[in-house]
């Protein structure tokens, strides 16, 4: 995040520890507990910083929930491409996807989607968190809309949008039934399309 790289630079490795510390902190609540439930003393306390410490790093509390979901975007990001490096079909790339997604609702401390969470919290479109998740989403939308463009001579539009709200559903159910039976009902889903589109 450029935020933390000029930190680095411009204030040494001890202040850009604290800010890890703080956004470390940050998103273990958030994402356990909720965003508007948790204030910002908490995190200090949590994070062993002092106040003017966290208003060094972040404007305020919407500034750190930002910099919770960048991160969180980051990470998933790199898991999609991480995925997809070893394997050479597109079906088996999105497989490969779907399979991190399952990996995380069948995680330990699974709370479901920290996006659709953040959404529920902030239902303003305009609001900066909320224009963050639809970010977000039209990132994933538009991958596994890439991927599955190449598992069939179909526009892979509908496909797409179909993957997306079988995710959400995945990710919503996996926190409130058996995350296997989510897990391979969403997988399930998921060959559903590959097949429809001759994958």
């Amino acid at each position: 995040m450029s935020q933390s790289t000029s930190h680095q630079s411009s204030r040494g490795s001890g202040t850009s520890e604290a800010r890890s510390r703080l956004l470390a902190t940050a998103t273990r609540i958030f994402y356990a507990e909720g965003i508007h439930s948790v204030g910002v003393d908490r995190i200090i306390a949590e994070a062993k910083v002092t106040r003017a410490t966290l208003y060094r790093h972040f404007k305020g509390k919407e500034d750190l929930v930002l910099a919770y979901l960048a991160l969180a975007d980051r990470e998933l990001r790199a898991q999609a491409e991480a995925a997809q490096a070893g394997e050479r079909s597109a079906a088996d790339k999105v497989r490969a996807v779907c399979r991190t997604i399952t990996a995380g609702i069948r995680s330990p401390g699974f709370r479901g989607c920290a996006f659709l969470n953040a959404a529920a919290e902030y239902p303003d479109r305009d609001h900066p968190v909320h224009r963050a998740v639809l970010a977000h989403r039209q990132w994933f939308l538009e991958t596994v809309t890439g991927l599955l463009a190449g598992t069939g001579d179909t526009p892979a539009e509908p496909a797409g949008r179909h993957l997306v709200m079988l995710r959400d559903g995945a990710m919503a159910s996996g926190c409130l039934a058996d995350p296997v039976l989510v897990s391979e009902t969403f997988l399930a889903g998921v060959e559903g399309i590959l097949r429809e589109r001759g994958a």
